[in-house]
């Protein structure tokens, strides 16, 4: 059975794909810790902080020209296991990126995060991607 943080989790994850989708950097912003850590899947480069991952998205989004020729990438969770002690959670689950205008697989591996409820809101403190394909 899901619990309510689970289903919020999810619902903060399904929001981070649709800006992802939208190429929306602004989007993605509030659902980043101030101090999150992203470990990239394929370079292993380290993007720590909230406005640097904003800028990093919004230079991936302008680079390649809005939509088009650019990739989609999509987070699915698999499980989502919250702490009964501690106001956390770790979300593991598959990814994929896909061209936009083609819909071809590009890239696709595996993830985990860690979230945090914060003010009653669930963030991403930390991801680490590897990938596989």
């Amino acid at each position: 059975m899901s619990t309510t943080a689970e289903l919020a989790i999810r619902a903060r994850r399904a929001a981070f794909n649709l800006a992802i989708a939208e190429g929306d950097a602004a989007a993605i912003g509030p659902i980043l810790a101030r101090d999150c850590v992203m470990l990239t899947g394929t370079d292993s480069a380290v993007i720590a902080g909230r406005m640097a991952q904003v800028k990093v998205w919004a230079r991936e989004f302008a680079a390649k020209g809005g939509a088009s020729g650019r990739l989609v990438y999509v987070r699915m969770p698999g499980a989502i296991t919250v702490s009964p002690v501690e106001p956390i959670a770790l979300e593991q689950g598959d990814w994929h990126g896909t061209d936009a205008t083609s819909g071809a697989l590009a890239a696709s591996g595996v993830y985990t995060a860690k979230w945090r409820e914060l003010g009653g809101l669930w963030v991403i403190e930390a991801e680490i991607f590897v990938t596989l394909g």
